[in-house]
């Protein structure tokens, strides 16, 4: 299975491992981009209670101990039963913030299938779609959620974005 685009004239991951989306909320990758332009391997260790990893790779962590989700979807148009997966684990993200437990939802750059995630976890908790992309873009990054069809599935909401893939 693929599990990232290739970016055509986007930067790489940014200059973060994970940066903070609101309390509790972390969003990041499995690389990151140093101040000299080097791409760096984020490792999580016990930095988070919960990690839900949309990509994942050995040696990336998370430590023993940590609550680790895993679904691995492509960064490519999804099925409905993606779909589902997604908003499903995204309500447990929510869920997990709402208990006031560290968070992080990761992918291979931070940008887009965490931002799918991050996002809709951000509406369960109350935060209005537009809201929730403006808020991921000035804290994580302004090129996440640049898959346009993730875009367009939050604003659809997932529930039924969903049937639409069926």
């Amino acid at each position: 299975m693929r599990t990232r685009q290739q970016d055509r004239d986007l930067p790489g991951p940014g200059p973060h491992p994970w940066n903070e989306i609101r309390p509790h909320l972390w969003m990041g990758g499995h690389f990151w981009t140093d101040p000299s332009g080097e791409l760096q391997v984020a490792v999580v260790r016990d930095e988070f209670e919960v990690v839900a990893s949309l990509h994942t790779q050995p040696g990336h962590g998370p430590g023993p101990g940590v609550n680790h989700r895993i679904l691995e979807i492509p960064d490519d148009p999804l099925t409905a039963a993606q779909i589902d997966q997604v908003r499903r684990l995204a309500e447990e993200v929510a869920e997990s913030v709402q208990a006031g437990r560290t968070t992080l939802v990761r992918c291979y750059a931070g940008l887009n299938r965490s931002g799918l995630v991050t996002a809709h976890a951000l509406t369960c908790l109350g935060m209005d779609v537009g809201d929730a992309i403006t808020l991921i873009r000035r804290q994580r990054s302004p090129f996440a959620l640049h898959n346009s069809t993730f875009e367009d599935y939050l604003r659809t909401g997932l529930a039924v974005a969903g049937l639409d893939s069926a």
